[in-house]
């Protein structure tokens, strides 16, 4: 029996080759490009797409996290698809251990980060690496973030471009609904695996995807790709407010120290706010809460003599004044 056609309507294709266009000159022209592939629905048609417009510059990168029954199975298959369709296969096994104040989930898909980058740079480097989240993973991922309060960094979901363990990842097909990811595999007759834990509603997301998507999607239709493009927003915004804390740091002063305390109590709350949020996420155990920002912003606002006192709890540390300087200091371990 013939190899199936890498193509043929491939959803993820078009998605792939309008990156490329605006991101081609990015990257060492024979750098490879490595597709995160863990044998699911998504990851196999991105893989797909990828080596129709790239052929053997495509490397598969899989993460074993050992984590299921399944996981050795999952390898397997990749492993077995690669060599059906001639494309480069890397693995990498892992043994995921449980931080203090961190699930297994987050434990596991921090520990996939820093394998992907491994297996990226093994090797003939990776100019990029390739993610295969779609336009529903970024509606669950917005839900999940207004469900929690969040800001414009909550609200600009997952990132379409961005560097981790000196490695650059893109998700090229945020646009693409997983419906028609999921047609094209059933009418072109590719084999990809169904990871069991999908099923588990004990998961948020996998609640919010069996739940309250559909429901979404019949109230209001193409809601996912208009929160796609909402996320894009709400990243370009987030992206400017940076720009501005980062204008103000210079005369203020940049992590991990403000240095000119009366230069930050002149400028306005929201200017205040946004400078400290920039200052406090460039230090290490120093995510604050939206309550202990206002209150250190207020009490900073109180500073009209120089023997006011500040210290506050701010993330796992806390936030006080020495003379004219405010200093994150870190939780004695």
């Amino acid at each position: 029996m013939g190899q199936r056609p890498l193509t043929g309507n491939n959803p993820c294709v078009q998605s792939l080759a309008n990156w490329w266009q605006h991101h081609a000159a990015s990257l060492e022209p024979s750098a490879l490009i490595g597709v995160a592939y863990s044998g699911g629905a998504d990851s196999t048609a991105l893989l797909l797409a990828a080596k129709a417009l790239w052929g053997e510059r495509v490397v598969a990168l899989h993460v074993n996290h050992g984590l299921q029954t399944a996981a050795h199975a999952f390898e397997q298959h990749g492993l077995a698809f690669c060599q059906t369709h001639a494309i480069a296969w890397r693995v990498e096994r892992l043994q995921v251990a449980v931080a203090p104040g961190q699930s297994l989930e987050e434990q596991a898909r921090l520990a996939r980060y820093q394998a992907l980058a491994k297996l990226a740079t093994s090797a003939d480097a990776c100019g990029v690496v390739l993610l295969a989240q779609h336009a529903q993973d970024q509606l669950e991922t917005i839900l999940i973030a207004l469900s929690r309060g969040a800001g414009l960094p909550g609200l600009s979901a997952m990132a379409s471009d961005f560097m981790r363990h000196a490695q650059r990842f893109v998700r090229p097909i945020l646009a693409v609904q997983a419906g028609d990811i999921r047609s094209w595999l059933a009418h072109s007759g590719h084999s990809f695996v169904d990871d069991p834990s999908n099923a588990d509603n004990t998961l948020t997301r996998n609640r919010i995807r069996a739940q309250v998507l559909p429901a979404l999607e019949q109230a209001l239709p193409g809601i996912a790709q208009a929160a796609a493009r909402s996320a894009a927003h709400a990243a370009q915004a987030q992206s400017l407010l940076v720009a501005s804390a980062l204008a103000d740091a210079h005369s203020v002063g940049l992590p991990p120290n403000i240095v000119a305390l009366q230069q930050l109590v002149a400028r306005s709350e929201a200017q205040g706010v946004n400078l400290l949020r920039y200052w406090l996420s460039h230090t290490p155990d120093a995510t604050p809460s939206a309550a202990q920002l206002r209150e250190l912003m207020q009490q900073i606002k109180a500073c009209t003599t120089r023997g006011h006192r500040i210290h506050i709890k701010v993330g796992a540390g806390h936030v006080q004044r020495s003379g004219d300087q405010l200093v994150f200091c870190a939780p004695i371990i």
